[in-house]
């Protein structure tokens, strides 16, 4: 039987709570399905080891992760105590020494879920965000700190390399689904990087012929998906863009405590990452009350990278058939807690 060996970092908020309700779902398939385990070791990376350390994480964490099979990740960041910019520099570092530059983060309503908008339309979509480069490269500095003359540079950039290969992901992804990508820029007045990826994308789309093309810039893809949602399939965007709109997809389907999220070394030459895509939310942490929908779809996006798709298929569908029962937490309408959330999808595994 293969074991699969599996990094847990839980991070800070309402990042333990919802790993801690997803290692059992994940535990409940492999033991249903009978043909792999699971191996786990926990690492308390974060605002505790800051406590303790003066640093969020080790400075050789990269190199213990590096063994393991994937990462699994609850969410990091306490603003309060701490920083953003500090608290998520691991995180980052992890997506850019990895390779991770394959950002995958779908987004769909669910039955028993109501959502925001009016329109009933069914919302299946894929944001696809370049995670290597882009925006979030450290590239810049300050001049004059801290007086009036103060100056902050941070430059963005944009590689050929890192766009051709998002693009032909997303492409990839799209003959998956139903065949459309539409890609986000903001050509209109970053007239290098984003006629680069325009250039690109003209390039690469005759190599595609079965999958339908269109571009948006950034603030009227904002705009179309209130408007329009239902219509979009595979959105590919930059690190930045990305990051944007996949909150957004999660605002429009009901609660950003749905969504999952992998960050994919396509190539598999390191461990991937996979993390619900909402934060850490101090403000509910310790209540009980966050929802787990978002980590233990992401623990079904880690089985299926894995290869094992009928765990993942199980994950997804116990929890599906949760929401539709109607078993919800307060983000989504209910007086569910994290507990009785997990308690109910794993009685759904149970019941087969």
């Amino acid at each position: 039987m293969k074991t699969h060996r599996i990094a847990l970092y839980p991070g800070d908020g309402i990042g333990t709570e919802v790993v801690a309700a997803t290692v059992p779902v994940l535990d409940a398939v492999a033991s249903i399905t009978g043909r792999f385990d699971l191996s786990y070791e926990s690492f308390d990376w974060g605002m505790a080891h800051y406590d303790r350390h003066g640093r969020v994480a080790p400075e050789d964490f990269l190199d213990v992760l590096r063994g393991f099979d994937a990462i699994f990740l609850g969410a990091v960041g306490w603003p309060a105590r701490l920083p953003d910019h500090i608290t998520l520099t691991p995180l980052i570092r992890l997506r850019q020494a990895f390779d991770l530059y394959a950002c995958v983060r779908p987004a769909r309503t669910f039955p028993g879920v109501v959502g925001p908008l009016r329109r009933s339309d069914p919302i299946d979509v894929v944001v696809v965000r370049e995670n290597s480069e882009g925006e979030y490269i450290d590239n810049g500095g300050l001049f004059a700190t801290g007086t009036a003359q103060e100056v902050a540079v941070q430059t963005a950039l944009h590689t050929r390399r890192g766009v051709e290969r998002i693009l032909r992901f997303s492409f990839a992804l799209a003959r998956t689904r139903r065949h459309t990508l539409t890609m986000i820029t903001k050509s209109n007045a970053q007239r290098y990087s984003y006629v680069l990826w325009d250039r690109v994308l003209a390039e690469l789309a005759p190599e595609f012929p079965d999958v339908r093309t269109d571009k948006l810039h950034i603030d009227a893809a904002t705009l179309e998906l209130v408007r329009r949602p239902h219509t979009f399939d595979v959105i590919v965007g930059s690190n930045l863009f990305g990051d944007i709109l996949s909150d957004l997809t999660g605002g429009i389907t009901g609660s950003l405590g749905l969504n999952p999220s992998a960050n994919l070394n396509p190539e598999r030459t390191t461990p991937s990452l996979f993390e619900p895509v909402h934060g850490s939310a101090p403000d509910i942490a310790g209540k009980g009350v966050a929802n787990p929908t978002g980590a233990m779809l992401s623990g079904a996006m880690m089985l299926e990278w894995l290869g094992e798709a009928d765990a993942a298929t199980l994950v997804r569908d116990a929890v599906e058939q949760t929401l539709a029962a109607g078993v919800a937490t307060p983000d989504i309408g209910g007086l569910t807690t994290t507990a009785q959330f997990t308690d109910a999808v794993l009685g759904r595994l149970r019941q087969g």
